[in-house]
């Protein structure tokens, strides 16, 4: 099929965006199911483009691709794309970090948060069982004069570090090694390590990429340090965390809660420990999500493609050469 563009794991209402940004190329969008299989399907079309949202990219589907060019991903996290390969057959591949899900993010942050601290869910739950009263019947720390620790602190992690303060928060503690001390003084930031971070900190809200030197950063030494009542919140990505030891240190009360959109293996399998952990608020990995973002993130990850094949470089060239 020449002159095609593939959409591997589609997830959206239509890609007409994609399609009137792409139309003075002459492609046609392929989308690819998840229950179709790659390798075949890319076999077949073999595209000249492929725009990605979670599924894997590997050197061996960018074999059967020979006139692939560019690589999109719908995000900004590039983890799920063989970056080394790609760089070997000059492949360009390109992110979107810039399509505004700041504040949808940093929201959700915040809602997962309150919903774990006030035990929303639960509430809820036990209300619409006919029960009443219940108020005091499970603890509610208090959040005044808070400390609140953000692990990776771009963008989102800024807007988060507003919106809690907005809460009452009156400490920001970050870890960020690419965060320089006057950036953070600037924000009000406070610098530390991983370790004091926590260790003080009675929320601690997680937004830096997943690389092999960030995975499972969050594991049960560091659970282990953390107070009784703190709150871990990830809308990051799910590798960030060791999702066994969170079970854990959530069964035995060594944290307070949890708050959770993003998953080392997605869609989370039925049995997953944190699928039955108690105060634990889990949602889709859809932090990002609102009409407006998703309208942006097709509208530029259309045009990354459209530069590439204009003869241009991608605004957001991950994989430089």
């Amino acid at each position: 099929m020449a002159n095609a563009i593939a959409v591997l794991e589609p997830g959206y209402a239509d890609y007409t965006t994609e399609e009137s940004i792409l139309s003075g190329h002459a492609l046609k969008v392929v989308p690819v199911g998840p229950q179709q299989d790659a390798a075949s399907a890319l076999k077949t079309i073999n595209p000249l483009g492929v725009m990605v949202r979670e599924r894997a990219v590997t050197s061996g589907l960018m074999d059967i691709c020979p006139d692939l060019r560019i690589i999109v991903r719908y995000g900004v996290g590039v983890d799920n794309i063989d970056l080394d390969a790609a760089t070997k057959r000059r492949i360009y591949v390109a992110n979107i970090p810039d399509y505004g899900a700041e504040n949808e993010v940093s929201e959700h942050a915040v809602a997962l948060y309150l919903a774990v601290q006030r035990r929303i869910p639960s509430r809820d739950r036990e209300v619409r069982s006919g029960k009443w009263g219940i108020g005091q019947a499970a603890l509610i720390p208090s959040r005044e004069n808070a400390v609140l620790g953000l692990i990776g602190c771009g963008r989102i992690g800024l807007a988060t570090a507003r919106k809690f303060r907005a809460l009452g928060f009156a400490r920001v503690l970050v870890f960020d090694p690419f965060l320089s001390h006057d950036k953070a003084d600037a924000a009000n930031l406070e610098l530390t390590d991983l370790n004091s971070l926590c260790r003080l900190s009675d929320v601690i809200s997680v937004h830096a990429p997943l690389t092999p030197q960030t995975h499972h950063m969050l594991n049960a030494d560091l659970f282990a340090r953390m107070k009784p009542t703190t709150i871990v919140v990830n809308v990051s990505r799910g590798g960030l965390v060791d999702e066994a030891a969170l079970a854990e240190a959530l069964h035995k009360g060594l944290i307070f809660g949890a708050g959770i959109d993003v998953f080392e293996e997605e869609p989370v399998r039925p049995d997953h420990p944190l699928l039955s952990t108690p105060n634990t608020v889990l949602s889709d990995h859809t932090a990002w999500y609102s009409e407006r973002s998703v309208g942006v993130l097709q509208r530029n990850a259309a045009t990354e493609i459209s530069r590439v094949l204009s003869g241009e470089h991608p605004r957001n060239w991950v994989n430089r050469w």
